[in-house]
């Protein structure tokens, strides 16, 4: 087990992050948004397709350049870490990636990449890429075909949708399409042989996310 005084909070840091999201945010807007992610904890508990000891489905998707990025590539080089997020919009995925940066060194000294995968179309990912500094890849998953294998796939709320457009953001801009479907928030450590070493996720409310020292446990395997 790592050093926990070394290892980021995601618990911690997300405090700070909704006390920033209380004093930039209309109240009304905010209480939609909370509200969304309450009744989406209740209605998807147990979102993950894939358990420990299962094999991970193969996939090959584009990264932030455009490049496909194989997972048997991967792992022909090592384990690897594969979390899906909603997109760069989301200040809680945001919250997450910058959190799992700081453990990328822990990562690599595992033996381990880390790859990060959202229905975002290349050009979103690249932004979500340069604007976090994330040195992993960030591959685009157009129409959820991966994460659907992994994770449930849900229906971004109407409410929440109406909300952003009314902080002045296009939801539907980040993506391909307008199905609004976005993967329930989960991550993965698969072996170098393919077989799932762990799978996680807090479920339906996005807000809430696996803790980085989960990760390095798994690793350590």
């Amino acid at each position: 087990m790592s050093d926990s005084k070394t290892v980021p909070s995601y618990k911690d840091s997300l405090k700070g992050l909704i006390q920033q999201l209380g004093e930039m945010l209309p109240e009304d807007k905010l209480a939609i948004f909370n509200h969304d992610a309450e009744q989406l904890a209740k209605t998807y508990t147990s979102p993950l397709m894939l358990n420990k000891g299962d094999k991970a489905p193969s996939f090959s998707l584009p990264n932030a350049d455009g490049k496909n990025v194989a997972l048997d590539d991967l792992l022909q080089q090592g384990p690897v870490v594969l979390t899906f997020y909603r997109g760069t919009w989301c200040p809680y995925c945001n919250l997450e990636l910058k959190t799992y940066q700081q453990i990328l060194p822990k990562i690599k000294q595992a033996g381990a990449s880390f790859v990060a995968v959202s229905p975002m179309t290349p050009d979103n990912s690249l932004q979500m890429k340069d604007s976090n500094e994330l040195q992993f890849e960030v591959l685009s998953d157009v129409g959820n075909k991966v994460a659907g294998r992994y994770t449930t796939i849900i229906k971004n709320p109407e409410t929440s949708i109406q909300g952003m457009a009314d902080l002045g953001y296009d939801f539907y801009s980040f993506y391909d399409d307008t199905s609004a479907e976005l993967p329930v928030p989960a991550i993965f450590v698969i072996a170098k042989n393919g077989t799932v070493l762990f799978a996680g996720s807090a479920g339906g409310d996005y807000r809430e996310r696996t803790e980085p020292q989960a990760i390095l446990d798994a690793l350590a395997q």
